[in-house]
């Protein structure tokens, strides 16, 4: 029997030819150009999509289109650039005209559901081409769910860098990692995230694409670095109005006259004309001589080539006009003058760069040297809420308690030690104990502890810490677990369920678990202790203290500053061969700088870092009330309810089986 002498004939032959079709010569940006439509629930500019508006992304979706024979495609950049835009119009494209199984991969599961809500959605409905192609979500057996949009010829997978599950789904010809300097360092135990999805290509050998693109973070962490460095090194060089010469922008050579941010231009460093912004729509224009140039050294560049793989480089200097400008690029140099953290986001976010960390651990004499007139025990003026931070050993739990004030201002209120073999359960009531102490203060009331964090331990004593936490409830503490990593966006991720036992039987849901970026606060509390104190002239003139500095009172002994100072960040070598930082102990003991980490990280879960000042108010006010009698709620309106009232002493000496180091 021929192949037309049956029903559905024409429609094999229609998808077999289909099948034997060759990848079509159209570009992304040109499949941009005339079939994506921006809408508003996703766009600040809604309408038809024009690359000319960032001219720079062109180079970057043409190489990701099926004719560039890069595999692939890296991008470090500044924010807002329209970087995931252009991902977006990526997988339009291979919906519409080179389908396949695409899997397009965010930091975690959540937004990965907000990325196909807020941009795949709206993709997809705005444009004719594509919603003929993907049933609505509406309709039964569709196919398009949040996480998954099926289409003739593929699939849209839609997953994050925190699910093993998710990256190991499919085999996958294209591949979107978004903002993977965000990725966890090692998955479940599985290895990196990044490798796992590359992995997902392999059975499409040189036919398959990688898209990598992140706004950096801490040099020798950044994965987006480590890989532009491996690549061509492409930044986009645009002429000057005046002579001609070709440059790509640098931040040192954006002056403006001090105070005065509204004066910004750029120098050439060619002629050292001034350049007034409004002339960067033109600068950047490809009809004028604009271009992407490779700046790699010979034997990268030629490695690069080998592997098929091109990178590129743009800062908000270039930042189309109506964006940010250059006149707010200056304000915010201005204004991040002297702190580390503003200029750490300034140099990530606005310039695409990374941010070389001071690891090196402060002075610990200059610490002890300038603790203040205050003892432990008590919480002074400008403490508004206390969090605690629970270092378990197999011989003690050592605990330290933090007041906080506005501007991330810290004052270490007290230390305790509970000693004795942590899997007694002796150990464990003092610790239930401990959760009703209150603290007096310096305005007259007491306050109790708001939150607190407790390390699940080395193994060894994990069970008990999970057994103890669950007795607690999820009030007032928090079970936490140190994983690798330098995500200052997410320096806690979680809650994660773990199953716990109980009499022998499992309990599942028995525990939430966050996991705690510790290298992100210990990098924190570094930069806090190395800034300075006002002087009494600069108290008289109506100075303050800046913002996330640690007061630390008299008493304190020289070993727990030690031990809060133990640690540097070091540079080391991969099995891969790469260099990357991590935390390393210089001394043997370093439960202060933990402590202080499982306190701030206490402190980040009940949102004291985006806190506005009518809640800090709030707080001041219940702090004013001076009652004796009670302990104000400290910021957390959930938290455990103290049975009993204890009053912590301002002497070292606890009271049985608690004591000082």
């Amino acid at each position: 029997m021929a192949i037309t002498d049956f029903d559905g004939a024409d429609e094999i032959r229609r998808a077999w030819m289909a099948g034997l079709a060759p990848d079509p010569a159209l570009t992304v940006s040109e499949w941009a150009d005339r079939h994506r439509i921006l809408s508003s629930r996703a766009a600040s500019e809604a309408g038809p999509y024009r690359t000319s508006r960032t001219p720079f992304m062109r180079a970057i979706m043409d190489a990701l289109s099926p004719s560039s024979p890069a595999q692939r495609v890296v991008f470090m950049k500044a924010a807002q650039v329209g970087a995931t835009e252009a991902g977006n119009n990526w997988i339009g494209f291979a919906m519409h005209r080179a389908p396949g199984p695409f899997l397009a991969v965010q930091p975690t599961v959540d937004l990965a559901k907000r990325l196909s809500q807020q941009r795949i959605d709206p993709l997809i409905e705005e444009s004719p081409e594509l919603r003929a192609l993907v049933m609505p979500s509406r309709s039964r057996d569709s196919g398009n769910t949040i996480l998954g949009k099926r289409f003739p010829g593929g699939q849209l997978i839609l997953t994050g860098a925190n699910s093993a599950v998710g990256l190991r789904s499919m085999p996958a010809r294209w591949v979107f990692l978004d903002e993977v300097d965000a990725y966890p360092g090692d998955l479940d135990g599985e290895g990196d995230p990044i490798a796992l999805a590359e992995a997902r290509t392999i059975s499409f050998g040189h036919r398959s694409k990688v898209f990598l693109a992140s706004t950096p973070t801490i040099k020798g962490l950044s994965r987006i670095e480590r890989e532009y460095e491996m690549s061509d090194q492409q930044r986009y060089h645009v002429p000057c109005p005046a002579c001609g010469g070709l440059q790509w922008l640098k931040f040192e050579r954006l002056r403006w006259d001090k105070g005065r941010p509204e004066t910004a231009r750029y120098i050439c460093e060619h002629c050292d004309a001034p350049i007034a912004e409004r002339h960067k729509t033109a600068m950047m224009d490809e009809a004028n001589g604009a271009c992407w140039m490779p700046t790699a050294d010979p034997e990268t560049m030629a490695n690069a080539q080998a592997a098929g793989v091109v990178g590129f480089h743009i800062s908000g200097l270039y930042s189309p006009l109506g964006w940010l400008s250059w006149e707010e690029i200056a304000r915010s140099s201005e204004q991040a003058a002297g702190n580390d953290a503003a200029m750490k986001t300034l140099k990530n976010t606005v310039l695409g760069e990374t941010w070389q960390e001071t690891g090196e651990a402060p002075d610990w004499q200059r610490m002890y040297e300038r603790r203040e007139n205050w003892q432990l025990g008590h919480a002074p003026e400008g403490v508004l809420v206390l969090t605690g931070g629970a270092d378990v050993q197999r011989d003690r739990i050592e605990i330290d308690v933090w007041g906080w004030g506005r501007n991330l201002r810290s004052w270490l209120v007290d230390h305790i030690v509970i000693e004795g073999d942590t899997a007694r359960s002796e150990v464990w009531a003092d610790l239930t104990e401990f959760l009703a102490t209150t603290w007096p203060h310096e305005g007259g009331a007491t306050m109790s502890l708001a939150r607190m964090a407790i390390d699940t331990g080395d193994g060894v004593t994990t069970d008990a810490v999970y057994s103890w936490v669950r007795a607690a409830g999820r009030g007032q503490v928090i079970a936490i677990k140190g994983v690798a990593g330098f995500d200052r966006s997410t320096p806690v991720d979680g809650p994660t369920y773990v199953e716990t036992t109980e009499a022998g039987r499992k309990l599942r849901r028995g525990v939430q678990l966050w996991k705690v970026a510790g290298a992100v606060f210990k990098a924190e509390t570094y930069r806090f202790l190395r800034l300075n104190a006002p002087t009494e002239e600069d108290i008289a003139a109506g100075g303050d203290w800046p913002a996330g500095y640690i007061h630390i009172p008299k008493g304190t002994p020289s070993e727990w500053i030690k031990q809060l100072t133990a640690e540097q960040l070091v540079s080391v070598k991969t099995r891969q061969g790469f260099q990357k930082l991590e935390w390393k102990k210089m001394r043997e003991r370093n439960e202060a700088l933990d402590c202080r980490v499982y306190a701030r990280a206490s402190a980040w879960l009940m949102g004291i870092d985006r806190w506005d000042e009518r809640r800090w108010e709030q707080l001041e006010e219940q702090i004013n009330v001076g009652r004796e009698d009670a302990a104000p709620p400290a910021g957390d309106p959930s938290r455990r309810q103290p049975t009993k009232s204890k009053q912590r002493s301002s002497h070292w000496m606890g009271s049985r089986g608690r004591k000082w180091f």
